[in-house]
């Protein structure tokens, strides 16, 4: 497993690092239409939990007006009034999660690994999940590629332990083609339904 973790960093700081010097014209691209688009920042900044429920501030490309809660419900369709014009095109085509190889290159998230939620959510994970953060969360994962907005917060974070418990460099090269793939078809962007227990309560 050290061998692993040694090979999959080196994956990330090399994919990352080239990627960055591909894409940094469409970065400058994408900033003038955020920016062209609704007033405020063009990246959006907040802080999520990484390996060993460590916080750090995670980036992404603003896809909503800048007056929207920043905690609240994630849009389930792309007629949410609270998402931009340019923004639901880049959720769509999930180039709002670029800036996170800048997360990758810096050591806090990896290519793969379980996607980076709240800080404030870890209380209300049971000891089971919680082993979720014994990795580097990533950019996609086995919950991405396994169902993404169709699948609840608990399916995914049971998808999540179960990559930890089977990581390996075939897996992770398997969920970056998976996600390519999704990625081009852009299936799965907006989440169907939260939580087990919201849905539950919902149909009661």
């Amino acid at each position: 497993m050290r061998y692993y973790e040694f090979i999959k960093r080196i994956i990330d700081i090399i994919v990352s690092f080239v990627a960055i010097i591909v894409f940094i014209p469409l970065f400058l691209v994408l900033i003038v239409l955020i920016r062209h688009g609704s007033k405020g920042a063009a990246f959006f900044r907040q802080q999520r939990a990484g390996r060993g429920a460590r916080p750090f501030t995670m980036y992404k490309f603003r896809t909503m007006r800048a007056d929207a809660e920043p905690f609240g419900d994630s849009p389930n369709s792309g007629d949410d009034p609270r998402i931009t014009r340019i923004g639901r095109f880049l959720r769509e085509t999930s180039l709002d999660e670029l800036p996170q190889l800048f997360n990758v290159l810096a050591g806090d998230m990896s290519l793969v690994g379980p996607r980076p939620l709240y800080v404030s959510q870890i209380a209300e994970w049971s000891d089971y999940r919680k082993r979720r953060l014994e990795v580097k969360p990533g950019i996609t994962g086995l919950a991405q590629v396994s169902g993404r907005g169709s699948l609840t917060i608990e399916q995914k974070l049971d998808l999540d332990v179960l990559y930890v418990d089977n990581r390996g460099l075939l897996l992770d090269l398997k969920i970056i083609l998976t996600t390519l793939r999704q990625v081009v078809n852009r299936k799965g962007v907006y989440e169907v339904r939260y939580s087990d227990k919201l849905h539950k309560r919902s149909s009661k």
